[in-house]
């Protein structure tokens, strides 16, 4: 299998998924009439076809994952699939436009089509929402969240994958900071870390019974690792923050304490409602909500839940009391749409964990596959002669 240059956009690793191979499980998972078609074929004589790959939107090329997968299986069935890759990992692919064509013997890739294209469309567009994320908050720093949300170990690899495509990108761009680990070991290689990271879940607080005693459990036990303390379990993001800061004010001077707000868009931040929120964005960005706002937009700014005026709010009480050192980590909904409004408000966040980098439409994930050659020859349906190799 012959395959044009990849951008190396994230560490490479062996895949700890086990992505199917064997010709039985294939079977099973694969589109009966591709099935029907690859015994046909076997009947009646094998061609050496090309297929293009390609997807209906824009999006950022994450093919790593599906090319590595067609290696294996070409060597597991002792043919070659030759790969013409015409947008690496990394870069910038319009809708209609082949990611990348694979010529073969047809009864050896036929069978494959279904498999090729799961492990395809999804990575793209997670990797276009993970770039546009980081793009637009270049100074900020990211944890992959999403295994919670995954379907399954194989998905949480792709995201995982597509995360890190995604930053590369953005870190050649614009210099972002970009997704700097994750959340489970498997996949932290794709991050160029050993381990997954993360501190506290809302449980351990309900545990200790209060968000300082669940602090100081932490430090006794992690003495060496960075707190990160979650202050929304109780409604008082703001005490708590502060009784924690002032608990280890020693870890706030080596910059190796931060505060977590998650809180649900059931409720506003300790201390706010919409007229405080307001009163908090004019003393700092007045311009972000003169002009207009849609209702979502508005929500993200100053509505419930983990705001722009909630993150300038918790920065101003934490300076005030001397905690300027105290870094602010925020989770809840922070997708493509709301990392937007972040930036626009000039939200002093530090660290965001997300997991909305995940296609939250999953019609656009879906990659599409055509046969364009027939034994060398030009030949595709009506209506996709734009996918004819140039």
């Amino acid at each position: 299998m012959k395959a044009k240059t990849v951008i190396e956009s994230a560490p490479r690793q062996e895949s700890t998924v086990e992505w199917p191979v064997e010709d039985a499980d294939i079977a099973a998972w694969t589109d009966k009439y591709f099935m029907r078609t690859k015994r046909a074929v076997q009947r009646f004589g094998e061609a050496q076809v090309t297929y293009a790959v390609f997807m209906r939107r824009p999006v950022i090329s994450a093919p790593r994952l599906v090319l590595d997968w067609l290696a294996t299986m070409a060597a597991r069935r002792g043919c070659t699939f030759d790969i013409d890759l015409r947008y690496p990992e990394g870069k910038w692919v319009g809708a209609g436009e082949p990611i990348f064509y694979v010529t073969g013997p047809f009864a050896q890739l036929v069978d494959l089509e279904t498999l090729m294209l799961q492990k395809l469309g999804p990575c793209c567009v997670a990797a276009y929402n993970a770039y546009s994320m980081c793009a637009d908050l270049p100074k900020v720093a990211f944890l992959a969240m999403d295994a919670r949300h995954c379907a399954g170990t194989e998905m949480a690899e792709m995201m995982a994958y597509a995360a890190a495509v995604g930053s590369a990108r953005a870190r050649r761009e614009t210099s972002a900071v970009g997704f700097v680990a994750n959340a489970t070991d498997a996949t932290a290689h794709y991050f160029g870390q050993k381990a997954g990271a993360g501190t506290m879940p809302h449980a351990f607080i309900g545990y200790a019974g209060s968000t300082l005693k669940a602090a100081e459990m932490f430090d006794e036990v992690f003495p060496d690792e960075p707190i990160t303390a979650l202050v929304d379990y109780f409604g008082r993001e703001i005490s708590d923050a502060l009784a924690v800061c002032r608990r280890f004010p020693e870890r706030v001077a080596a910059g190796t304490l931060s505060v977590r707000m998650d809180t649900p868009g059931s409720r506003y931040v300790e201390e706010l409602d919409p007229t405080a929120s307001y009163a908090v964005l004019e003393r700092h960005v007045p311009d972000v909500v003169r002009g207009y706002r849609s209702e979502t937009e508005l929500n993200y700014l100053v509505g419930s839940g983990v705001s722009a005026a909630a993150a300038w709010h918790m920065r101003e009480t934490l300076d005030r009391e001397g905690f300027g050192q105290a870094k602010i980590v925020c989770s809840s909904g922070f997708g493509p749409a709301k990392c937007k409004l972040m930036a626009e408000a000039r939200a002093p966040i530090d660290v965001i964990g997300t997991g909305s980098y995940l296609p939250s439409v999953w019609n656009e994930t879906y990659a599409t596959a055509d046969v364009v050659e027939y034994d060398g020859v030009p030949r595709v349906k009506v209506g996709r002669e734009f996918l004819l190799r140039k």
